[in-house]
């Protein structure tokens, strides 16, 4: 350990960082630049007597601290957690602009001085003795079946569940509709259905909605791209308008939780488009941004808040809210919340809503995790499962994984991207594994002629707003970007997703890929898989296999390897689209990015 390193352990009062250090080292110190600038590591270690000149690092076992601030890139984040350093946090919160940064910055406070117990915010927030026989009734059963749906047969109805890939556990499952005049919904939800221009239901939204519209806890696992927003924020706001009116100082009737930013804005413009008719009113309170109108709109009133967990801890502390008429609780994308660590989070707040809500969570996949959160808050729940309960893909995504070594992989994307920009109007999304590469890969498509625009823990929220609204608008067809963007982005006319770095787990592949192939929409992923991703091959073949997908035989030489150190008696890799790749197209001869 070097001097500042036994400085540090000497002061463990007065100076402490915290690292996430994922599985190689080396990974770890080819990105550390990436992490912190020069001054902002002076800053940092202002209170010990020399400047730091190379990052300090720990391997943490607790995974409280290394969840942390994991979500900032996917790979890794220094936290200064004393006191002294709070003010560094917070500029840090500043300058990446990530979800959960700032909300962290506050629950960070009560790491420091070596206690060496976790404080995760809503330290304040007591639990209310609840009181079932004093709290005022309402309603959440407004289903009434459509004949149709009643004079169905049981095998004609077993029969649709098949063909939609929908399994269901639980007692007394409603059936499902399978043409939106099934629901009996109000006019207000048809008028916007029809405005929208959706020509049937989804699977997810087949079987959720009777069930949600039933008053039922309900856990819906599917993948991404299933079509779930709708389905949970249609009964959100029938469930609000069968509600008593919100009164001065109330807080929301419905919460939706969500694990990032970019997820809860895309939410937040489905509760838009179905609630304006009715006047339901909503926001959205995320980390990264300005508390002023967030507060403001808390203290107006809404009915439905879409929320990042952080945030809405602060918000509740500070008393600018409440949750005491809150009757209709989403938790979207549980599995990654309790991934980013916001499980102790997410039991605060569920502690501060009746027990007697409706609870509807949602998850792409179904760990114990996940499991056990439904099992402690969810009474007599009914399970959905679209597709399979295995890790898997959407099937409307072709995969195709090229096994390269890591010289090879820029000039291989500039061979794909110069082969996939020949379709017209199609986006493309290149995810990156670390910021400074988003940079360089981004300039470098600019220099050859592409339009692109990146995204990524550095850049400030309205910089992010425009970058997506120009990849949105058309006026950029390729974006590229970390794992920040990886969820909750739903963009229209993604018809291509390319993997340059692969990520760090095969859960993270398939919300990568997610984002083409959206609802019944077609897709085309690509993986530039190497040596030091040979740990996720077995993952890999099994996600491929599952979707039905040709598998590259070195990939499945990789896998059957599994993880020895890359040792295998496969060189370079073959073309994206190549033959070797089985779909018998090759990239062109010349790229641009070789002139």
């Amino acid at each position: 350990m070097n001097k500042l390193g036994r400085v540090a352990k000497k002061q463990p009062r007065k100076f402490f960082i915290a690292v996430f250090l994922i599985d190689k080292f080396d990974v770890f110190l080819e990105i550390g630049d990436d992490i912190l600038s020069t001054t902002q590591w002076e800053v940092m270690l202002s209170d010990i007597s020399e400047p730091m000149e190379e990052p300090l690092y720990f391997q943490l076992t607790n995974p409280l601290y290394q969840c942390l601030f994991l979500m900032v890139t996917g790979l890794t984040i220094i936290a200064a957690t004393s006191l002294e350093a709070m003010t560094v946090v917070a500029a840090m919160a500043a300058v990446t602009g990530e979800v959960g940064v700032a909300d962290m910055a506050v629950a960070v406070i009560g790491f420091g001085g070596g206690g060496g117990k976790g404080d995760f915010g809503g330290k304040n927030l007591r639990k209310p003795n609840w009181n079932m026989s004093d709290l005022r009734p309402f309603a959440k059963n407004f289903y009434v079946p459509h004949p149709n749906v009643i004079s169905r047969h049981p095998r004609e109805i077993e029969a649709y569940r098949a063909s939609k890939e929908i399994t269901v556990k639980g007692d007394n499952v409603p059936s499902p509709i399978q043409y939106f005049e099934e629901g009996n919904f109000p006019d207000y939800a048809m008028n916007e259905i029809r405005k929208q221009g959706f020509s049937e239901p989804t699977s997810i939204q087949a079987q959720g909605w009777p069930i949600a519209m039933s008053g039922r806890n309900m856990v819906g696992i599917a993948q991404t791209g299933s079509g779930k927003t709708l389905a949970y924020i249609l009964p959100a706001v029938v469930h609000i308008n069968h509600q008593e009116h919100l009164s001065h100082g109330d807080g929301p009737i419905a919460l939706i939780l969500a694990p990032t930013r970019e997820l809860a804005q895309q939410i937040q413009t489905v509760a838009q488009d179905f609630g304006s008719s009715t006047s339901v009113r909503n926001t959205c309170i995320f980390g990264g941004a300005p508390k002023g109108p967030q507060m403001r709109d808390l203290n107006r009133g809404v009915e439905i808040c879409i929320a990042t967990p952080g945030r809405l801890i602060d918000m509740l502390e500070r008393n600018v809210t409440n949750l005491r008429r809150c009757t209709y609780l989403v938790l979207d994308e549980a599995d990654r919340m309790l991934d980013m660590g916001f499980e102790p989070q997410i039991r605060k707040i569920l502690d501060q809503i009746r027990p007697d809500r409706q609870t509807l969570m949602w998850s792409a996949t179904w760990p114990k995790e996940v499991r056990k959160m439904a099992e402690d808050y969810l009474q007599d729940y009914v399970q959905i499962n679209v597709g399979s309960l295995q890790l898997s893909a959407n099937h409307n995504i072709v995969q195709i994984v090229d096994v390269c070594q890591e010289y090879e992989k820029e000039a291989k994307l500039g061979r794909l991207v110069d082969e996939i920009s020949s379709e017209p109007g199609a986006k493309t999304i290149i995810f990156v594994g670390t910021k400074r590469k988003v940079e360089t890969i981004t300039k470098l498509l600019c220099r050859n002629g592409y339009p692109a625009s990146c995204m990524h823990g550095d850049k400030s929220q309205q910089e992010r707003d425009y970058v997506l609204n120009q990849f949105r608008n058309g006026k950029t067809s390729i974006l590229v970007a970390t794992d920040v963007a990886a969820r909750g982005l739903d963009v229209d006319g993604i018809k291509f997703v390319i993997n340059y770095d692969y990520p760090n787990s095969s859960e993270d592949y398939i919300h990568r890929i997610g984002r083409t192939g959206r609802c019944t929409s077609l897709g085309t992923s690509y993986a530039f898989f190497t040596a030091k991703d040979c740990k996720q091959a077995k993952d890999l073949v099994s996600v491929l296999r599952e979707a039905n997908q040709t598998i590259n035989p070195k990939l499945e030489e990789l896998a059957q390897f599994g993880g020895s150190s890359g040792r295998t008696r496969w060189g370079g890799g073959g073309g994206g689209r190549g033959r070797e790749n089985n779909y018998g197209r090759s990239y062109s001869t010349r790229s641009r990015f070789n002139n």
